[in-house]
């Protein structure tokens, strides 16, 4: 059993993409990913290449290093009650890849202090049982596993993950979102341009950097 989690960063927004846009959360984002380093100088070898996230380490705010899934509950609930006045409280584990730490003890704790647990993953490793939302985000030819849940949310364009390739799985709801990066207006006009050609596919923009939250 982990005894040991590592997190980048923890703290409190809205949610800016995607079904769940514009809930109020705690982003929990986990340390390390299964598909890149983190490192700069190994991104032309990863599988993933243009993730922009920093998930090295544990500096970032509210990030460190947390000795039980009891210590972490602790934690996220610290940081909704300093900021949030009541509602339904709401967790996003996300990262790199949250599920290389979030487990069974986690999911119990976070449950324990009400919080729905959401969980962004990359889909090459299994979710444990009792999450409350499962978003899905493949990456390039990386082999998915988790092909159910509530929703796919497919950066494009992506060559090797294109999204005729998940179109048949098992999810409620079904996202584009433009890549990000130099490339940014080309790609939301074909990302609005392939879910209007495809409408079982629905537009998701990054909202919180529209607005300036992280």
């Amino acid at each position: 059993m982990r005894t040991t989690y590592s997190v980048k960063e923890a703290y409190y927004t809205l949610q800016g993409e995607g079904a769940q846009t514009g809930r109020a959360a705690v982003f929990l984002r986990f340390s390390g990913c299964n598909l890149w380093s983190g490192l700069e100088r190994d991104r032309l070898s990863a599988v993933c290449q243009f993730c922009d996230t920093d998930f090295v380490g544990t500096d970032g705010v509210g990030g460190g290093k947390f000795t039980s899934a009891e210590a972490v509950a602790d934690h996220v609930d610290t940081i909704w009650n300093a900021n949030a006045a009541g509602g339904s409280k709401y967790v996003i584990c996300t990262g790199g890849e949250p599920l290389l730490q979030l487990n069974d003890a986690l999911i119990a704790a976070l449950h324990e202090h009400g919080f729905a647990i959401g969980v962004e993953t990359n889909g090459t490793l299994a979710a444990p049982e009792g999450l409350d939302w499962i978003c899905v985000s493949p990456k390039a030819d990386a082999d998915i596993v988790l092909t159910c849940g509530h929703e796919i949310k497919l950066v494009y364009p992506q060559p090797l993950a294109m999204p005729e390739r998940f179109s048949d799985l098992d999810f409620d709801h079904f996202f584009l979102q433009p890549m990000d990066g130099p490339e940014i207006a080309q790609n939301v006009e074909a990302t609005a341009e392939y879910c209007m050609k495809n409408p079982k596919w629905r537009l998701s923009l990054q909202t919180h950097k529209l607005i300036g939250l992280p």
